[in-house]
């Protein structure tokens, strides 16, 4: 049973560095707010430079909001129109927010030029979307809006853990760092999944703290399970969870590590029909490896080799199509 399953993760391994390539869908929304302060609008404008290129370089829909001259429309007006005529559904929809944040204790807003926006509306704009929505928040006093937008299809970060942490983040700067570069390549399968590049930005911001002998103003968050919990960097050794959180609460990461806004090479040649079967079950391989310790380990092996084989036999489709379509 274990050379089976050892062969099979082998061939996992293998099929990744593979392929030819195919453009990949979707949407990428960057949000660069109102910058305060001059110093703070030159990192705004090289943050989202550097998700707009990183978008276009995985295919994406590319949209920038912000950064520029008011016109007759405001920035707000040009995000909710923009929203109203996006897709349902379709690849993963990427929401990222370079800015500023304020909470009242009532409500999170996101500080634009021009009218703000609270994280309610948010909620609001996004219920019409069947498809996966990922909100990256890297703004001051952010982490309520994962308290809102949190819920089934959607992965949420944010760049503090309470409204309370209202100091300018740096977060966004190391995550637009580690989404565009090898640099956040974490498990070396020759792409940048969220969760990677969620745990080198986080890592890079509290390495930066400590370098400047500064107590840390700021603690990255990541919900992908819907639970508006969320997970910090500090729970995971690499891309696996090595801690569990408190009450029984599901890990969050198993979801984000499959997205990605630059596929690799044998991403890109899977079909999308293929890629949703494998995901779905590398999910039930996530949630699976939550209830070791509650299986007896012969039960916990041998559904971990089923699913294993499963994934297999997606990877040999794969691989099948890819030889036909070259032949």
């Amino acid at each position: 049973m274990f050379k089976t399953l050892s062969c099979f993760l082998s061939i996992w391994l293998i099929a990744i560095v593979a392929g030819a390539a195919e453009k990949k869908s979707g949407d990428l929304i960057v949000i660069q707010g109102a910058a305060g302060e001059e110093e703070f609008g030159k990192l705004f404008s090289e943050w989202a430079k550097q998700w707009m290129e990183v978008g276009e370089r995985g295919g994406l829909k590319t949209t920038l909001i912000g950064g520029g001259k008011q016109g007759e429309a405001t920035d707000l007006d040009r995000l909710k129109e923009l929203l109203g005529k996006t897709p349902e559904g379709g690849e993963p929809m990427w929401l990222v927010m370079i800015g500023h944040g304020t909470f009242d204790r009532r409500q999170a807003r996101f500080n634009l030029e021009g009218p703000d926006f609270t994280a309610t509306e948010m909620d609001g704009w996004l219920a019409r979307f069947s498809r996966t929505v990922v909100v990256i928040n890297a703004a001051s006093a952010s982490a309520p809006f994962m308290d809102r937008l949190s819920g089934p299809g959607r992965v949420v970060v944010t760049a503090t853990k309470s409204g309370s942490e209202v100091q300018f983040t740096r977060f966004g700067g190391y995550m637009a760092r580690a989404i565009n570069s090898d640099e956040g390549d974490l498990d070396k399968d020759g792409q940048v999944s969220l969760l990677e590049a969620f745990l080198l930005a986080a890592k890079l911001t509290e390495e930066f703290y400590v370098s400047e002998g500064r107590l840390s103003t700021e603690h990255a968050l990541m919900d992908d399970n819907g639970d508006a919990k969320g997970t910090r960097s500090e729970f995971f050794k690499g891309v696996r969870a090595v801690k569990k959180p408190k009450g029984g609460l599901s890990l969050d990461g198993g979801r984000a590590h499959q997205l990605h806004v630059v596929l690799g090479e044998f991403e890109q040649s899977m079909p999308a029909e293929l890629r949703q079967k494998r995901d779905a079950l590398e999910r039930e391989v996530f949630v699976l490896r939550e209830k070791k310790n509650k299986l007896p380990e012969k039960d916990y092996y041998d559904q971990l080799e089923n699913l294993m084989l499963r994934i297999g036999a997606i990877y040999g489709e794969a691989e099948a199509m890819m030889k036909k379509k070259a032949n």
